[in-house]
């Protein structure tokens, strides 16, 4: 008994790499394609077979909703019963429906059944990047010892921002290269064999095992009604404001750059935005511990909207390369500290399902801001909508504000003398639990 809980305690030569294992990292990076082909999959797929650009960005906003709306309950699931059945069911249901989407859009059924399969693709979509950032915090706090654990744990959600930026550049490209070398279901039956294979090896990989219920120690969870704490509901509304972001600018470029007679650089301007946002957010590691978490949210949303002001005022197009750059410069750093928030001040129990909140918050952001900007841009022109952007970003630097404000909690101060969040507060208790009696 004293040897197994002796393996239990931090060791001071592990790293997260070798807690994870070396295969942990490329299964979690090409488990996220799926969902990044989704979106932009369905519409490709539809507004081909059914020949309807309005069914197909209907479509879009479904699969979106559908991930918005179960994405949490599919957390709240995985924290009462472990990652392991919930993602592999999912991923089952989720490579089912893709399938079937890639068989309906073409026959003859009505557009209210591809409208049904669209949000069954969304509601089933596995939580990749919401799961692989509560499977990394957990191992950081049991795992690492307590002065690496701070700067772990920005590096990890420095590392998962990019890696899921990375997916969602890369996806839609993968979906156009197989859609014209193939055909437009192509994308839907690649997504599939992808999900079957890389979701199916994330959830068996033995990370998922990581602070697992079991009858010995069956799952010990918060109320839920914490869940709507002001510290809880800032972060998710910050996460919401990215949403709309990523919704307003990339709708409002494109819509720009059409009237400009330059509608096929859009992807190419959009993407000057995340190179800056990769390169900070892997650079988060730098930044010196006195540079607080809730000090870079405002630093970095003020970044965002100076850029968006720039971004409205901009008349050409390289006015609006510069707005980009100068947007990834702020972007990143402010995904990187939300999460990091949200992995602080989880309820006991609730990581995943306060990691799977921020992930639907972005979502539903995204779909209701590019449906708003595409309307927008075609009643009132898209210089006005060049302007909407400037609104997203300031409700994500007025949640900053809000948090600065009225969500500082004094923090824990560990041996190495950086601060502990909730989570870390909990897991050094735990650990002291854990050690065996000689230890202490």
């Amino acid at each position: 008994m004293s040897t197994q809980q002796t393996s239990l305690a931090p060791q001071q030569g592990s790293t997260l790499f070798r807690a994870a294992g070396p295969a942990y990292f490329p299964i979690a990076f090409i488990a996220r394609f799926p969902f990044a082909m989704m979106v932009v999959g369905t519409l490709t797929l539809v507004v081909s077979a059914r020949e309807s650009i309005a069914l197909g960005g209907l479509n879009s906003a479904v699969v979106g909703l559908g991930a918005a709306l179960i994405g949490p309950l599919l957390g709240a699931a995985a924290d009462r019963i472990g990652q392991r059945r919930v993602i592999l069911v999912s991923g089952i249901v989720n490579s089912l429906a893709l399938l079937a989407m890639a068989a309906i859009a073409f026959s003859s059924l009505p557009d209210l059944a591809v409208l049904a399969v669209g949000f069954l693709i969304g509601a089933s979509s596995p939580q990749i990047g919401p799961f692989s950032r509560t499977r990394l915090v957990q191992l950081i706090l049991t795992k690492l010892p307590p002065a690496r654990r701070s700067h772990s744990l920005d590096g990890t959600m420095g590392y998962e921002s990019a890696a899921d930026e990375t997916a969602f550049v890369f996806g839609p490209l993968v979906v156009g290269l197989l859609a014209t070398t193939l055909n437009p279901a192509a994308p839907m039956i690649g997504a599939a064999v992808l999900t079957l294979v890389f979701v199916t090896a994330f959830a068996l990989h033995p990370t998922a095992q990581v602070a697992v219920p079991t009858t010995e120690e069956p799952a010990i969870q918060a109320p839920a009604r914490e869940l709507r704490s002001l510290r809880v509901l800032v972060v998710v509304a910050g996460a919401l404001g990215v949403g709309l972001f990523f919704g307003t600018v990339l709708t409002s470029l494109t819509a720009f750059l059409a009237d400009s007679a330059r509608g096929d650089s859009a992807g190419l301007v959009y993407g000057v935005m995340g190179i800056g946002s990769t390169i900070l957010a892997l650079s988060i590691t730098l930044f010196p511990g006195r540079f607080r978490l809730f000090a870079r949210w405002l630093v970095f949303s003020s970044l965002m909207l100076a850029a968006m002001i720039g971004f409205g005022l901009a008349g050409g197009l390289t006015g609006l390369i510069w707005a980009m750059a100068i947007a990834g410069i702020g972007i990143g750093p402010t995904i990187v500290t939300l999460f990091s928030l949200a992995a602080e001040r989880s309820p006991q129990g609730r990581s995943a399902t306060v990691m799977t909140m921020l992930g639907s918050a972005t979502i539903v952001g995204q779909s209701a801001a590019s449906a708003l900007t595409g309307a927008v841009a075609e009643s009132a022109g898209s210089q006005v909508a060049m302007w909407l952007p400037v609104g997203a970003a300031a409700l994500v630097m007025l949640a900053a504000v809000v948090n600065a404000l009225a969500c500082r909690k004094p923090a824990t101060a560990a041996p190495d003398g950086h601060e502990l969040g909730d989570a870390e507060v909990r897991a050094e208790a735990r650990a002291l639990t854990e050690l065996p009696t000689e230890h202490l």
